[in-house]
């Protein structure tokens, strides 16, 4: 495919930012994270290709979704780096997070349908509570802070 001049395709630090708006420190970040890449100009000149936009867009909505960093990083190993992947390679990748994205819906569901009623409750015990230690489940003898969202 033909898309012109190839220079026009390249865009500085600073028009990435702006047509994404992201910060440039963010950008830099991502970065050096490995999640975008840049190349240097002869005039050493940071520039992107066009195509970073999408992955800015992709890992701007993910963290928006609670997905850390190191996720998008492992989702953004499997499509090619410095170009627009096609369809079937966004779909065959995104197709990793279908579970986890179903079960942070979940949580998510649990805590809005639940937050409400606890709220009003009145117990403010997390030894009886039934939203945050159901059948106080935590009394195990351990110290230390209780979470609300238990790591598998």
């Amino acid at each position: 495919m033909d898309t012109g001049d190839a220079a026009s395709q390249d865009l500085s630090v600073g028009q990435v930012a702006t047509r994404s708006g992201v910060a440039v420190s963010a950008l830099h970040y991502y970065e050096r994270e490995g999640l975008i890449s840049s190349w240097r100009t002869t005039g050493n000149q940071r520039r992107f290709d066009r195509s970073v936009l999408r992955r800015v867009a992709v890992i701007r909505a993910a963290q928006r979704a609670g997905i850390p960093l190191n996720s998008i990083a492992e989702l953004f190993a499997g499509l090619p780096a410095d170009e627009t992947p096609r369809k079937e390679e966004w779909q065959a990748v995104s197709a990793l997070w279908r579970d986890d994205l179903q079960e942070r819906i979940h949580q998510l569901q649990s805590l809005r349908d639940g937050l409400g009623g606890c709220i009003g409750c009145g117990c403010l015990s997390l030894a009886e509570c039934g939203f945050v230690n159901p059948n106080d489940q935590l009394a195990d003898g351990k110290g230390g802070a209780r979470l609300l969202r238990e790591e598998a």
